[in-house]
């Protein structure tokens, strides 16, 4: 009798509980029935409350800081694994712990790497994720890392904004190459801010590389922490004669005094998706949901077809 290819089920990690929902509902499927036991001193116990066996099993969890988003999703990776899924792909929008991906002073660890060997040793057979913080990431896995892009949702709205006078910046030194290939599809300059930190978080100094006067600026990063770099850049290239600023972002971690430091700003608005659930709303801050990407690209990886055509750039 031939074996017939059962249908992928998908669960979700608590955190990312809405955004898997509309992942779901996207790809066609109704989320998998997951349960949660806690002790009392905090310690979790995810179950799955259905059969798996001999199944691909997709796990929706961005890994963003506290490191209980993390350990979720390796406790599900290990319960998946020990069920006898077919195949298990952790599916996350956000890859925590990507800014430790080298060693940039003595005595430090890499924490990308230490994350990679842990998702793989907990069971992930695929990596489904998007904008990381360093390509080179991809290469701390032994297993395949399906790496995506949020510009497939970014351009297509700055390019329904109709802007004039497009000018394409990045926040930082290493955040070039993702301005210049923005700018390429974009047909747009391209200006740099240089800055220099103090220490994490904390600017020193910022100069401006480039002419901005009667520009709009779009301000590219992959993601957004406290807010600091881009608030001060779009101040920056408003006093230097930019019409107006904008940024778009990919992650939306917005911790500490970030909303306060958006909503004083010159920033126009902040463009995010939702790989991490927001803290609280913002006029400023707009949201583009990533679910339907992910979900075709997970309906594409199932049937084995090719994701070539979901990169825009």
């Amino acid at each position: 009798m031939p074996y017939s290819v059962p249908d992928p089920k998908i669960f979700a990690c608590t955190q990312s509980q809405v955004l898997a929902e509309k992942i779901a509902k996207a790809f066609g499927a109704e989320l998998g029935n997951v349960s949660f036991s806690r002790y009392s001193d905090g310690e979790f116990q995810p179950s799955f409350e259905e059969s798996v066996r001999g199944t691909r099993v997709f796990i929706i969890g961005s890994t963003n800081p506290s490191s209980e988003n993390l350990m979720e999703m390796l406790l599900m990776l290990d319960a998946a694994k020990r069920a006898s899924a077919r195949h298990i792909t952790a599916v996350m929008p956000y890859f925590g712990w990507a800014r430790q991906d080298r060693k940039d002073k003595p005595r430090v660890p890499i924490g990308a790497k230490l994350v990679a060997k842990l998702l793989e040793s907990a069971g992930a057979t695929r990596i489904i994720t998007m904008d990381l913080h360093a390509d080179q990431i991809q290469g701390f896995f032994e297993k395949p890392v399906d790496h995506l892009f949020a510009s497939t949702i970014f351009l297509p709205y700055l390019q329904s904004l109709e802007l004039d006078n497009l000018t394409i910046a990045s926040p930082d030194m290493g955040g070039s190459k993702r301005a210049y290939a923005y700018s390429k599809y974009l047909s747009s300059d391209v200006v740099i801010c240089y800055k220099q930190r103090k220490k994490a978080n904390i600017i020193d100094h910022m100069e401006l590389i480039g002419d901005v006067t009667g520009k709009n600026v779009v301000l590219v990063d992959d993601m957004v922490d406290t807010a600091g770099t881009l608030t001060k850049a779009a101040d920056l290239m408003i006093e230097k004669g930019a019409l107006s600023v904008r940024a778009i972002s990919t992650h939306a971690l917005l911790s500490g005094n970030a909303y306060e430091r958006i909503e004083n700003s010159k920033l126009t608005e902040l463009i995010v998706t939702d790989s991490i659930p927001l803290r609280k709303q913002s006029e400023k801050v707009k949201v583009l949901s990533c679910a339907e990407l992910f979900a075709d690209v997970m309906h594409r990886v199932h049937h084995n077809t090719s994701i070539s055509s979901k990169f825009l750039m």
